[in-house]
């Protein structure tokens, strides 16, 4: 068994678990001499700051399931290899803290050994998606053989295909589970794989736990998966997906358009650009925007899928940046309305004219409380929610979405509930809202049968959604659906056009009704295994020194969600997580967390203002509010990281 010994210099700047853990991969039987080559490559060089980053820990589980770094900061050798398309590296990196082949075959196969203990006796399967990034079709390969080595079947798609589309077809498949292979909309160096229980909805609690624990077993002990494979006496099979697949899925996408023919009266009066920004988007909005004959052109030079995300510095549609292309596209072809996706498709950004035909973008808060103002108004006004039970309508958002939406709510007469953040703790509500409905096989209820029995039986999801610019219209899906929020979104831009508005006018509408809303979100990116440890070190802070005063009112309330006990609207326990959330006086709010995908610590600020007077003002002075209040909270946080 090969062996490594530290010298006095690496034995001083490496961290003590950077050392064990490097120490383990190099003894362990299943490491390929191009790993301990790359190990030996960055102990030559000295790179202690990227074997830290590398090592310092085993890859975790987040708020979506794991990510990481794919691609290392340095690329040794080893790991380059033979030339490959776009240059990517031959190989992905070397670590335990790194998204490579080894960390991918001890996750699935925890996946499998959960799965197998679940489950006992019956014949598991799995559907596999992958997106465009670097490595992700290889990796889910890599799961297929995973899981076959367990006896569990694989579905596979012939191509990427979109998140959403994942958990659709998990439940309509009837697997036992799901996997993605995504990084959403992280930089091209990062990949990630987020799993999904059988209804379609990410992996919660005690599900992650135990998958978690599994992974710890198989990556601590060496002969834990021998010993599990041994056992399999039938391997699993790889099926590949065919069409209709892809058919069902749209069909089910296009159940939630709630006015046809407002976009048939104003379809050639309207028009879009859209962008899938390199991404998987560009396998479904088309053919779901062609459905319904609207008009629309693709920004070519972003519609192929490239892991190099060339075009962009980033291709998260929250960034301005990423949608340059596409409204200066916009600007050229005279359009209405730019629409955006990120790589996997759970993601949309919008740009829209304002009053002065100016293309302005909207933030995750203001595209959420459009589509939700808009389903409630013409459900009502359909009379599919009726005085008898919009008591079981509900809108589902995150603590760290905009309070608009719960006015939206209250306006209606319908419930909200708020979640943790996380798409997951959506989807969870909706699996709790299917129990209910005591069906054998909710999953193949017509779209109307459904929403009927949830509104009879159960509660019916109006709408879901986060700040983080992911939507949905239905428990069709149990994430966000950035596939469906395209043509809901231009479902509204024509329902708007119809009644003679803008979509920046319809936004105004809903202000000068219920209030003016705004918010901001400020991050602070901490990478690397002394960007954890700070992260770490500012959320402690917070809690044992919690500010007193922001913008010269003081903090009327502390929530720790951490410490305190706190239930959803429907009486459920909240889960604990760190995340804390300051009250001002005015009824401002700030809520501070770290993201569970990215090396970031997260601000998020909250305010509202009557909008009884002049609407303009009232923008300018809130967001200025904003500005400061971000600013005071970043000279705070360069005092407590020292």
């Amino acid at each position: 068994m090969p062996t490594l010994t530290f010298s006095e210099q690496a034995t001083a700047k490496l961290l003590p678990s950077t050392q064990q853990n490097i120490t383990r991969v190099y003894a362990d039987p299943a490491t390929t001499d191009r790993d301990r080559a790359s190990i030996d490559e960055l102990l030559a060089a000295e790179a202690w700051t990227e074997l830290d980053d590398r090592f310092f820990r085993d890859i975790a589980f987040g708020t979506g399931g794991m990510r990481g770094r794919t691609i290392g900061k340095i690329v040794t050798q080893s790991e380059q290899g033979k030339p490959q398309p776009l240059n990517r590296p031959e190989l992905p990196g070397t670590g335990t803290n790194m998204l490579n082949y080894g960390n991918v075959h001890r996750a699935v196969s925890a996946l499998g050994a959960y799965l197998i203990e679940g489950y006992p006796g019956e014949k598991l399967s799995v559907v596999i998606a992958h997106d465009t990034r670097f490595f992700s079709e290889e990796f889910s390969q890599a799961a297929a053989k995973s899981l076959n080595a367990l006896g569990i079947d694989a579905f596979l798609f012939p191509e990427d295909r979109s998140t959403p589309q994942l958990s659709f077809t998990t439940r309509v498949a009837g697997a036992h589970a799901g996997i993605m292979i995504t990084a959403s909309h992280n930089p091209p160096h990062d990949n990630g794989m987020k799993f999904y229980s059988r209804d379609g909805g990410q992996v919660v609690e005690p599900h992650a736990s135990g998958i978690t624990k599994y992974f710890a077993k198989l990556s601590g002990d060496p002969a834990a998966l021998p010993a599990l494979l041994a056992t399999i006496k039938t391997p699993g099979k790889t099926v590949t997906l065919n069409s209709e697949m892809d058919a069902i899925y749209r069909d089910a996408v296009g159940s939630l358009v709630l006015e046809p023919e407002a976009i048939l009266e104003v379809r050639d009066k309207i028009k879009f650009v859209y962008t899938p920004l390199h991404g998987t988007g560009i396998r479904a909005i088309p053919a779901l925007l062609d459905q319904y004959g609207f008009r629309y052109s693709v920004v070519l030079n972003q519609s192929t899928g490239d892991g190099r995300f060339p075009t962009v510095k980033s291709p998260n549609p929250e960034n301005a940046e990423a949608l340059e292309l596409a409204i200066k596209q916009a600007e050229e072809e005279k359009a209405d309305v730019v629409l955006a996706t990120d790589p996997d498709a759970d993601r949309m950004g919008v740009a829209v004219r304002d009053a002065n035909g100016k293309m302005i973008l909207l933030t995750g808060n203001m595209i959420g409380s459009i589509l939700a103002y808009y389903r409630c108004s013409r459900l009502i006004a359909q009379g599919i929610i009726t005085e008898g039970n919009r008591a079981n309508a509900v809108i589902i958002k995150t603590f760290v979405t905009t309070d608009l939406q719960k006015r939206i709510a209250e306006h209606f007469g319908i419930g909200c509930i708020d979640t943790l953040t996380g798409f997951k703790y959506i989807g969870e509500k909706m699996h709790d809202y299917e129990l209910a409905l005591q069906h054998p096989d909710p999953a193949k209820l017509a779209p109307a049968e459904r929403r009927t029995a949830s509104l009879t039986k159960s509660r019916f999801v109006v709408f879901a959604g986060e700040e983080s610019y992911g939507y949905t219209g239905g428990d069709y899906v149990r994430d966000k659906d950035a596939n469906a929020a395209v043509l809901m979104f231009a479902e509204v831009a024509a329902w708007a056009k119809s009644q003679g508005q803008t979509l920046a006018e319809y936004l105004d509408h809903i202000y000068q009704q219920l209030g003016f809303y705004t918010e901001r979100l400020g991050t602070l990116t901490f990478e690397g295994a002394q960007g954890a440890q700070q992260i770490a070190k500012l959320l402690a802070s917070f809690r044992a020194q919690p500010p007193t005063h922001y913008q010269g009112q003081a903090v009327s309330n502390v929530d720790d969600f951490g410490l305190q006990d706190f239930a959803d609207a429907d009486g459920k326990k909240i889960p604990k997580e760190t995340m804390l959330l300051f009250h001002l006086a005015d009824g401002s709010r700030m809520a501070v967390r770290g993201s569970g995908t990215e090396p970031k610590i997260k601000f998020y600020f909250f305010t509202r203002a009557d909008a009884s007077g002049d609407l303009a003002s009232i923008k300018t002075e809130r967001k200025a509010f904003l500005e400061a209040w971000w600013a005071e909270v970043q000279e705070d946080v360069k005092k407590r990281v020292g």
